[in-house]
């Protein structure tokens, strides 16, 4: 057990401990901010202040666990052991940097509080993040600074037991359109004949009515390959399913479709199941509850997994929502235009409401990559996609954290514009399963 000091105990430091103590480092401490209990306790000790109280492993602290409200920071990165780091302190800590204070900035998303610009869908973009601007976006830093504070505790104190931690792969399926023509009612095949007629597209006129008379599968019908992955490389895999009322953005099967709730409830007897919100509900708490609701009928069972369609998250208002909803787990912490780690972190972590200063029970799941990702914003072709996942899935099984990838069923297809694709997830799937992190 490890004892920890600072000397003003907040709502900040108890999250940042806990989750680099207890949910990355797997390490049982209690913390104190009495001096003198500190210095007579004669087991492992780390202090967190503004100068050492005894012969413990010391960590100089800055100002921003010990602030409430959202300022703007003035941040200076450094290189560090091969790394970056911020906040720098001085020489005698253990570290060169206060490395809770970092830790917090960057899981919070301190960063997407302040004012920034959003682009055309209102998201906080990848470009005008700390770890994009300075080169460590696709660095778990976090967890790498986490191990770093763990070497250190080792050292001095050999006696602390630390409990073994398994890399986990995690593969995420978003279901925005389930199928390309089935089961989308009269009307909408009706407008994707005149579309097609329209654009003189006749190949897409001869799918849609091999596919409607049952000729052939449709192309967006990857599931049986999807669940043979599954099978034959058992590894976890969780779905989100679009249940939005029909709009530009939101182009799912209606709900009322048999079919539709019948591969559901298919997959929901492989996988685990989560909501996809829709692209209006996030200005719609209604339109959210809604659509937990319809899922939730179909499963016949409460919904607690959820992950924003086109990732739209807008902090705090997009969690406390879901919070209120009593979803326990949330998928979107991923940027659209760059691979990586959005928070620095590859470890699920409580998400921390800055502007109530209060730690949830909301769990977010960070995931590293999102193939549309890949292909349109990276302009990355299925050549050269393992070139950017596999340094991802290196990174992650170096600190034994959970790797998440995000498809979608319609880009396993194989074809037109996703030709070669279903190859990549394959060979995602194969690296990312076939050997474990460090032990």
């Amino acid at each position: 057990m490890l004892l920890i000091y600072t000397h003003k105990i907040t709502h900040r430091n108890k999250y940042i401990f806990n989750l680099i103590f207890k949910d990355i480092l797997e390490l049982h401490f209690t913390l104190t901010s009495n001096a003198e209990e500190f210095r007579k306790h004669s087991g492992a000790k780390l202090s967190y202040t503004n100068n050492p109280v005894s012969d413990e492993l010391f960590f100089i602290s800055r100002n921003l666990l010990f602030e409430t409200g959202i300022t703007d920071q003035n941040i200076s990165t450094f290189d560090y052991n091969a790394h970056k780091a911020f906040y720098a302190s001085g020489k005698i800590s253990a570290l060169p940097f206060d490395v809770f204070a970092a830790s917090f900035y960057l899981v919070s998303r301190y960063e997407e509080y302040l004012p920034h610009i959003r682009d055309e869908h209102d998201r906080f973009e990848a470009k005008d993040s700390l770890a994009f601007q300075n080169h460590f976006l696709q660095k778990p830093v976090v967890n790498i600074w986490a191990g770093w504070i763990k070497e250190l505790l080792h050292d001095k104190y050999p006696e602390l037991v630390f409990r073994k931690k398994e890399y986990k792969f995690v593969s995420t399926i978003d279901i925005d359109n389930a199928y390309a023509y089935r089961e989308k009612g009269f009307t909408r095949s009706i407008g994707g004949y005149l579309k097609s007629v329209s654009e003189l597209n006749f190949n897409d006129i001869k799918e849609r009515t091999s596919v409607l008379l049952g000729k052939q599968k449709d192309p967006y019908d990857t599931y049986d390959f999807q669940l043979d992955m599954l099978k034959k490389y058992n590894f976890d895999s969780i779905y989100f399913f679009l249940l939005g009322d029909y709009g530009v953005n939101d182009k799912n099967l209606p709900i009322e479709s048999v079919e539709f709730q019948s591969l559901i409830k298919m997959i929901g007897d492989y996988a685990e199941i989560g909501i996809h919100p829709s692209y209006g509900s996030n200005k719609s708490r209604e339109q959210l509850k809604k659509e937990v609701k319809r899922l939730g009928k179909v499963l016949h069972r409460e919904v607690t997994k959820s992950r924003q369609h086109f990732l739209k998250l807008t902090l705090p208002e997009t969690y406390r929502n879901l919070i209120d909803l009593d979803i326990t787990d949330d998928y979107t912490m991923g940027y659209a235009s760059q691979v990586g780690f959005r928070a620095s972190i590859c470890t699920p972590f409580n998400f921390y409401d800055l502007d109530m200063e209060l730690e949830t029970k909301l769990k977010v799941h960070p995931f590293a990559f999102m193939e549309g990702t890949l292909k349109y914003h990276m302009k990355v072709g299925p050549e050269e996609a393992m070139q950017k996942i596999k340094p991802l899935i290196d990174e992650v099984k170096s600190v034994n954290g959970v790797f998440m990838s995000l498809w979608h069923n319609d880009t396993l297809n194989n074809q037109k514009l996703w030709a070669g694709w279903r190859a990549v997830y394959i060979n995602m799937v194969e690296y990312a399963v076939k050997s474990k992190g460090p032990r």
